[in-house]
């Protein structure tokens, strides 16, 4: 086998705020595998400063992967490298599927259904989270997921009280994602006030290793309450178990490029069902190579709420592919072929 990469920084058309800071750029590395004349594609994706994998290593390591899949050695523990993880599980997959791009066949990745998906309001001025909304009503989404926690509260407080006097409960659905912004004391106020706009449920209120404040949250919170970056890191299976039956959240939300692919996402998913907590599926800014294989397998679930899977529009610069959002929903569209030459990636 051989087994090659090469690095891709992707360019935001317009800069990403979230209350961690302004994201410009946000750097992948493609796995590129080739054996008996056949390629397969992975995509080794970080956010710097949320996922587990050290910004300062990953090329390393990404380099001893390649290089012991070249000379068919052991491959280096990857415990720590979840983006790793997700990249190689996925070019493997890549690999021995019939077609480069089809990992999982389905009546999505024919083009015959299609993924709901909830529209994303990046944090920025009022009259800019404004903008975003407009536009995301207007081409037909009635799922909306905002990013708060960046301005003052009453500021982010006023323009969701705005939105849902223009439309209705049964008209939107509005998710909030905190990143982790609220001070645990303060915290349960504000899921109260938020909760007199029919919230659907908010991500993280409070930041990350809270068990017993987040515990207490979950179960006095109007509103559900869905875990995201506390899931980052906790590859074990005895510790997602404690963690959930210690917190015992609403909904989990799942990256598989922040959690160590589709084997780890399928993993809390079973835990998930067993403690009957529900969960979605998020895009972590991908590539359309990533976002490509997290959408079908996330088809394969039998979903039954809008997924976090619309960020391949973000870039300037992502590699073209089939994948379309239509409305409110993400399709892929056969009649358009992935243009970009990936022989000249990697």
């Amino acid at each position: 086998m051989k087994a090659s990469f090469k690095k891709h920084r992707l360019n935001f058309k317009r800069p990403g705020g979230t209350s961690r800071g302004i994201l410009k750029t946000k750097d992948s590395w493609i796995l590129c595998l080739e054996e008996n004349s056949h390629r397969g594609y992975g995509e080794c994706s970080i956010i710097e400063g949320l996922s587990w994998d050290d910004p300062n290593r990953i090329e390393s390591v990404v380099l001893e992967v390649c290089e012991a899949l070249s000379l068919a050695k052991p491959l280096p523990d990857l415990t720590d490298f979840p983006a790793v993880q997700m990249g190689l599980e996925t070019a493997l997959l890549s690999l021995n599927s019939p077609t480069v791009w089809n990992l999982f066949p389905s009546a999505f990745s024919r083009g015959e259904a299609s993924i709901p998906i909830n529209g994303l309001v990046w944090m920025g001025t009022i009259d800019f989270m404004q903008e975003q909304i407009d536009d995301l009503l207007n081409r037909g989404f009635d799922c909306i997921k905002l990013k708060i926690g960046a301005l003052h509260f009453e500021e982010e407080f006023q323009l969701l009280k705005s939105l849902r006097k223009r439309y209705s409960l049964s008209s939107l659905i509005l998710r909030v994602d905190a990143n982790g912004a609220f001070h645990s004391k303060e915290a349960l106020g504000k899921l109260e006030q938020l909760a007199t706009l029919g919230i659907h449920s908010i991500e993280q209120p409070i930041a990350t290793g809270q068990w017993e404040e987040m515990a207490k949250l979950c179960n006095k919170s109007p509103i559900p309450i869905a875990l995201d970056e506390e899931l980052i890191g906790c590859q074990q299976a005895a510790k997602r178990k404690q963690m959930l039956e210690a917190i015992h959240p609403h909904y989990l939300i799942l990256k598989p490029s922040l959690l160590g692919g589709f084997s780890h996402a399928d993993a809390w998913i079973d835990l998930a069902e067993e403690l009957q907590i529900g969960w979605w599926a998020t895009s972590a800014l991908e590539s359309n190579i990533g976002l490509n294989a997290i959408a079908q397998w996330a088809y394969t679930k039998k979903l039954s709420i809008p997924q976090g899977l619309g960020t391949g529009s973000l870039f300037t610069n992502n590699f073209e592919s089939p994948l379309v959002i239509k409305k409110d929903c993400l399709w892929t569209d056969n009649s358009i072929s992935w243009t970009q030459n990936l022989t000249d990636v990697c």
